[in-house]
């Protein structure tokens, strides 16, 4: 009975030992291609989407300085949307004028339209949220008045600048030369918050390494969103749906938490007084965010924690 029990054990040891020398001869798992939902004439490039993005706007989408590709959020979500749409991705660099590009056909959709801005062509429903945000430290999640007479940093001349002294005055407004000093103010104690762009403050605070959170925002939320030509309801179709189920299926939360180390719900924000009393003056908030647009801090990235996509692999950077 002995020998029979040692039999037995020798046996599913050798077993084992089999199974773990397959597992670690075996490679990554790579998901199946899947059948393209849009084609020509939805889309101008056969088996690819072509997505404009602005590559002077981190973290939404600049150029780290030791090369030359695209990242950022935007570009994440683009793979991430081609893939589920079934197609290869191409990523081409339209700067501040997506609307031209997609007149001309240069691209199928643009990324990191403004919700808040007068366009001509169809935009989706949001994928990031967009908004002046006031941050401070984890210590802080009081809600600043105008009574309180909070000092807030804001990058100089920037529309955050302007929303601190239009809603809590001149004497509250800690004015630094970009984000990073404007952090550092809020580390150091020489200031109590941080005013900027919900996102791109968020990324400021996350790369520079500074312990910060959004209590509230000083404008109606918006967002981020897809703009297609307002004639191509098939794509306005299939990028709607894509959307959705990479929001409901969590996909645009994890690119969010890689680039900015959380994800952010606008709908759970806290408004300032000003922003309750008054919807955003958009003649303001047009080219927002000057604290963000060209002084963020410059978009570093790598492809570690990028979301593994077939649009991903095949991504072409970029094109003029």
């Amino acid at each position: 009975m002995k020998r029979m029990k040692a039999l037995v054990c020798c046996a599913a040891a050798a077993c084992l030992a089999m199974v773990l020398a397959g597992c670690s001869s075996q490679q990554s798992y790579t998901p199946p291609e899947k059948s393209a939902t849009v084609s020509s004439p939805a889309i101008g490039k056969s088996g690819t989407l072509r997505v404009g993005v602005n590559a002077g706007s981190p973290p939404l989408a600049g150029s780290p300085s030791s090369s030359s590709k695209i990242v950022g959020i935007d570009v994440d979500v683009a793979a991430a949307l081609a893939d589920q749409l079934g197609l290869k991705l191409e990523i081409v660099d339209v700067g501040t004028d997506p609307e031209a590009a997609l007149k001309e056909g240069k691209v199928d959709v643009a990324m990191g339209i403004g919700s808040e801005i007068e366009v001509s062509f169809w935009r989706s429903p949001a994928y990031l949220p967009k908004g002046v945000a006031l941050f401070s430290t984890p210590a802080n999640a009081t809600v600043p008045t105008k009574a309180s007479s909070p000092k807030i940093a804001a990058q100089v001349s920037s529309t955050s600048s302007w929303q601190v002294t239009n809603e809590f005055g001149q004497d509250a407004l800690v004015s630094e030369n970009d984000l990073k000093s404007a952090f550092a103010a809020l580390a150091d104690g020489s200031a109590q918050y941080v005013a900027a762009d919900a996102v791109i403050g968020m990324y400021a605070a996350h790369s520079g390494g500074y312990d910060a959170q959004i209590v509230a925002l000083m404008q109606q939320p918006g967002g981020y969103c897809v703009g297609v030509l307002e004639a191509n309801t098939e794509l306005q179709a299939a990028v709607k749906d894509a959307l959705a189920a990479l929001t409901d299926g969590g996909i645009v939360s994890v690119i969010e938490k890689k680039w900015l180390g959380t994800d952010i719900d606008a709908s759970s924000l806290p408004l300032t007084t000003g922003a309750s009393s008054a919807k955003t003056d958009e003649s303001k908030t047009s080219g927002d965010e000057s604290d963000g647009g060209e002084n963020a801090p410059a978009a570093e990235g790598d492809e570690e924690g990028n979301v593994e996509s077939n649009a991903g692999r095949n991504a072409v950077q970029p094109t003029a």
